[in-house]
């Protein structure tokens, strides 16, 4: 079995051993977090009702980077910019799904510009 597959089952079980425990509402959706090599993702996502409330993305045509270079400032714009749509649509606390991906680097940095954008988890 190749390496990368061997990675992406243990991600897979790690993801439904979160999910058991997690749940979104339309009040308090779930702050789902995706990365690839190069991109970061954030969804407001309510489970109750299976919609996505609100999304964004370093590839999103709506975000624009600020000056500072790498990819940890990205995520930390992006955290900034999902929690000024959640606002918008009357969001004000979240629970955090990480994604099966270590509470580290750019997932802790889209957190945190999530919480200095106003929401609470």
């Amino acid at each position: 079995m190749a390496k990368t597959s061997m990675r992406a089952a243990a991600r897979e079980k790690r993801i439904k051993r979160i999910r058991k425990n997690i749940t979104g509402t339309a009040q308090r959706p779930r702050l789902r977090v995706f990365k690839s090599a190069r991109h970061i993702y954030g969804q407001l996502i309510d489970d109750s009702a299976g919609h996505t409330l609100a999304a964004m993305s370093t590839k999103s045509k709506d975000f624009q980077p600020s000056e500072e270079k790498g990819k940890i400032a990205l995520a930390k714009q992006v955290g900034l910019r999902l929690a000024e749509l959640a606002k918008a649509k009357g969001v004000e606390e979240v629970v955090f799904d990480r994604g099966g991906y270590i509470y580290h680097g750019r997932v802790k940095a889209l957190s945190d510009g999530a919480r200095e954008g106003g929401l609470n988890f």
